[in-house]
């Protein structure tokens, strides 16, 4: 008979709880990773490539505009208002484009961008590998779902909260101030459960874990989390080929624009 054959119901559901806490904990740090990898890159996306977005649909816009002043057929007409109503300002449209552009259009880095003249470069928050490393500690010494009392959950999470914060912001030294903080700060002694209470936290662990698993599909799934998912390695350099895919539509809208004003 081994050890695990013969101990009690309890030490084999503590065992088992314990368990579950621990791939809980490493699968939640592994979504909350990606999920600002993904808000991340969906930041530099927007900020590198919102402009040349826009300036697409203000050429077919113009395009639509310029065909229906030469035909004055009322379906281009129709076509042509409502490409001009789709871009027409609307509130908060600031913080959507990210300050590239405002009600009376482009913003001048947005226009350099377009016309290949020396830029700011877009603001880059990337967590470090130390940065990282940290995160990862922390979030494994912390987590609320360690906690037996809701006290010590409350203060988990609240913790977890602060860390969180710093690591989408990349920041590396407030991460250490909060490891030192909590190596300072109380420790959890945990008691032995009952049995009726380590089958509810197991139910509660899989409730969790399944709730996860649709923020993770969600993300997956999402736009921005498929296209990171294209080149994890190299983000910027997908950038730079869906920038440059960008500039080639625009030449050739700019070009369509030409030749319908000239017939006009």
């Amino acid at each position: 008979m081994t050890p695990q054959s013969g101990a009690r119901p309890e030490e084999r559901l503590e065992q088992a709880v314990r368990t579950a806490e621990r791939a809980l904990i490493e699968y939640e740090i592994a979504v909350e990773t990606f999920r600002v990898e993904v808000e991340n890159f969906s930041r530099l996306h927007e900020q590198r490539l919102g402009p040349m977005y826009a300036r697409l649909e203000e050429l077919d816009a113009q395009i639509l505009e310029a065909r229906a002043a030469r035909t004055g057929d009322p379906e281009d007409r129709r076509r042509a208002d409502e490409a001009r109503a789709r871009l027409m300002p609307i509130p908060g449209v600031e913080e959507l484009l990210h300050g590239w552009m405002d009600g009376s259009g482009l913003f001048p880095e947005a226009t350099a961008m377009l016309t290949d003249q020396a830029v700011r470069p877009p603001q880059r928050v990337r967590p470090s590998e130390e940065a990282r490393k940290l995160y990862r500690e922390l979030a494994r010494k912390a987590h609320p779902d360690l906690a037996q009392e809701e006290g010590e959950r409350k203060r988990r999470e609240e913790f977890i909260t602060r860390v969180n914060a710093a690591y989408a912001r990349g920041d590396e030294k407030e991460l250490r101030e909060l490891a030192e903080e909590w190596a300072a700060g109380p420790q959890l002694r945990r008691g032995p459960s009952r049995a009726e209470e380590l089958y509810a936290r197991l139910e509660w662990l899989a409730q969790r874990k399944e709730l996860l698993t649709l923020v993770a599909k969600e993300l997956e799934e999402s736009a921005i989390g498929a296209m990171l998912r294209l080149a994890p390695d190299d983000p910027d350099g997908l950038l730079d080929e869906i920038a440059e895919q960008l500039k080639a539509q625009i030449t050739e809208r700019e070009s369509e624009l030409a030749a319908v004003l000239g017939q006009v």
